[in-house]
């Protein structure tokens, strides 16, 4: 087998493959057998027709096609692993010339990952949020906690504003009472937003008893998206009781037997998720810097591709659980559909040179992943995804997406080698040291295309 390569763009190329027909005897030999299995010829026993007479019978044709299919991909598989290329997606196979008993010729063009060179990015600088802890920061985590330990008590008078009010629901569309659109004993927090826009109005100055009617866009449902009319009837109105901030609350609430104690927990507590909030911060602004750096063309297809992918997931998997489509969505987020294409395209592009980006620096630094790394990462996947760490490594398994794994683990520690060697500040001029942040970090992948995304095991749509 003679292969040569033509590039056709930074990210395409053609491959030109010669093979002697010698070379598709294993092939042919697999044809005859295989039509021998589902052909009958009268005079010969089943799988023992001779190939002249299946020549004969059902053409030279036929068994030339099944040979060459048999055929084709290891001659491709080879002339790449030749051209020591790096293919995304299938190719696209065009068989030029096949001539019984003299040659089989054929192109592939296919897409590749783009030859990538990775500057010195030793000087890096970028500015992250100082880690900074108020007094009022302190105030209210401790007051969300206080918050958690209220009580309630009945209470004769009208709604207000922060109580606890027992509802029953029915909702209207058309004049017709949806089969979904009743409710009994719904427990609701007046002023909370937990509930149906306009309910908060509706219930307030309404006592035990009595009833309001409003009108309401229905978020979830069969009629989600739809006007409705709303009753709601009140059975009891409670009033919300917080507990005195003191000691006593501190041993109710947590292990400390001091309220000084529990402030300083609280304190400690917000310090490390700011400094969490600090590290990722950090990476993200890095590997910023890091893509400016570089130029990294983007293959077409393996775009649209990406696009394609981010639009289904949004649209069949995070809207539809909360009941919107894609309308609705970008009339929440004041957007227009242009804007939308605009930014998905321009997500997707990040996505896809982040992923070329790192990989890169993987290969430049020689980077491993260790099987403690990579089942820590697949803990956290798997706790994301709402799976057990059993059943979630038994999906990756069972779809081959182990190396998928591996990947967002090396590409997680190339980013930790740059944002080591990179300048971080904080807003306050100081030197900000990432050390114990990205230990915690260093196994998780900044960023990877949707389509390979293994948050929940699905089929790698990136390399092909």
């Amino acid at each position: 087998m003679k292969s040569a390569v033509e590039t056709l763009n930074p990210t395409r190329v053609r491959l030109t493959v010669e093979v002697p027909f010698e070379e598709l005897k294993d092939s042919l030999d697999a044809a005859y057998k295989k039509i021998n299995q589902q052909v009958t010829v009268k005079g010969f026993r089943k799988g023992k027709v001779p190939a002249r007479v299946i020549d004969q019978r059902f053409g030279r044709g036929a068994v030339l096609e099944e040979a060459v299919n048999d055929a084709l991909p290891k001659f491709y598989t080879d002339a790449v692993n030749e051209a020591e290329l790096s293919p995304l997606g299938q190719p696209e196979v065009d068989i030029t010339e096949l001539k019984d008993g003299e040659t089989l010729n054929f192109t592939a063009e296919v897409d590749i990952r783009p030859a990538i060179e990775i500057p010195d990015y030793s000087g890096i600088e970028v500015e992250v949020d100082a880690v900074e802890v108020s007094d009022e920061d302190v105030d209210k985590s401790v007051e969300q906690l206080r918050e958690r330990f209220a009580s309630t008590s009945p209470v004769e008078r009208a709604a207000e504003d922060g109580d606890v009010v027992t509802i029953d629901l029915e909702a209207k569309v058309d004049g017709e009472v949806l089969e979904d659109g009743v409710a009994s004993d719904v427990s609701y927090t007046i002023g909370s937003g937990e509930l149906l826009d306009g309910i908060d109005d509706a219930v307030k100055g309404v006592e035990a008893g009595g009833e309001a009617t409003f009108t309401s866009e229905l978020k979830g449902g069969s009629a989600a998206g739809k006007e409705a009319e709303v009753t709601v009837k009140v059975t009891q109105v409670a009033k919300r009781e917080l507990p005195e901030l003191d000691d006593e609350f501190a041993q109710l609430a947590s292990e400390f037997d001091t309220l000084e104690e529990l402030r300083a927990d609280s304190r400690k507590r917000l310090e490390n998720m700011k400094q969490y909030d600090q590290a990722t911060q950090a990476q993200e602004r890095v590997l910023e810097k890091l893509l400016e750096l570089v130029e990294v063309p983007v293959p077409e297809k393996l775009l649209e591709d990406e696009i394609n992918t981010r639009k289904h997931n949004l649209e069949h998997h995070q809207l539809g659980q909360m009941g919107l489509d894609l309308a609705k969505y970008l009339e929440i987020q004041g957007k227009t559909e242009e804007e939308f294409e605009t930014e998905t395209r321009e997500a997707a592009v990040k996505g896809i040179k982040t992923q070329f980006v790192l990989d890169e620096l993987v290969k430049q630094e020689k980077l491993n992943v260790n099987q403690e790394e990579l089942t820590e990462h697949l803990m956290r996947r798997a706790a994301s995804s709402g799976m057990s760490p059993d059943q979630f490594a038994q999906a990756v398994v069972e779809q081959g997406q182990v190396p998928l794994l591996v990947g967002e683990v090396a590409r997680g520690k190339a980013l930790a080698v740059v944002v080591e060697k990179a300048t971080v500040k904080d807003t306050n001029g100081e030197i900000v040291d990432l050390e114990d942040e990205e230990e915690d970090e260093a196994t998780e992948a900044p960023a990877t295309t949707e389509a390979e995304s293994t948050e929940a095991p699905a089929e790698e749509k990136t390399e092909g």
